[in-house]
């Protein structure tokens, strides 16, 4: 069980399919999807937690920024 709140950058896109995606930058792997914002955040810190719980040593990625490119 966690005790100290903890805050990670995540992605939102949405799918084709018209779901919203999210990604949780700093856990690889970490992911959800949902019709709703307010859901998706919801599934996104449950995902969060989960993902915590069952790793014991996480690896995780520094979150440095966002950049668009025009190609």
């Amino acid at each position: 069980m966690r005790f100290m709140a903890e805050r990670f950058h995540v992605i939102v896109e949405q799918g084709r399919d018209g779901y919203l995606l999210s990604e949780v930058v700093e856990l690889p792997g970490c992911h959800t999807q949902a019709k709703t914002q307010d859901e998706l955040m919801t599934r996104t810190k449950e995902a969060i937690v989960l993902y915590l719980d069952a790793k014991k040593t996480v690896p995780r990625v520094r979150f440095l920024g966002l950049q668009q490119v025009e190609v």
